[in-house]
């Protein structure tokens, strides 16, 4: 492991209402973006890239069954990506592991003519943002 920065992020954790379903979608997300189980048990599993890692966990404490970004609280999650090529790459691949395009008469510019990203989000309302690190000018 990275010996972490000073205030960099620690872990996320987030509780989802259908383990199998955040598992198909996040947890396929993470593992392509680099990331590498870090912990299983039956509730959950986590996954680290660097000092940071992620949690999915389905808590029997969870109040709500949809997640809503709309709600105070987390919107949503971004992750840098290699390039505008591996986030179409990832677009591409998404809808099979049940994400959907937002914004898609916006995409890839939906935040800005400088930003090559796409939004995506998955059945469970969670939202990430994948940003290209080298845009195509």
């Amino acid at each position: 492991m990275n010996r972490p920065t000073h205030g960099t992020l620690h872990h996320v954790e987030l509780w989802v209402p259908d383990l199998g379903r955040a598992l198909a979608s996040l947890g396929w997300l993470l593992e392509t973006l680099g990331y590498t189980v870090f912990q299983s048990w039956d509730a959950g599993r986590s996954w680290r890239l660097g000092p940071t890692y992620v949690v999915l966990e389905q808590s029997p404490a969870l109040t709500v069954e949809r997640y809503d970004r709309h709600r105070p609280g987390l919107n949503h999650l971004a992750f840098h990506v290699r390039d505008a090529a591996a986030v179409e790459k990832l677009v591409a691949e998404a809808a099979q592991h049940g994400w959907s395009l937002m914004f898609p008469d916006l995409h890839p510019h939906a935040g800005g003519g400088d930003h090559h990203a796409a939004y995506l989000e998955n059945e469970d309302g969670f939202e990430v943002e994948l940003v290209a690190i080298d845009s195509p000018k």
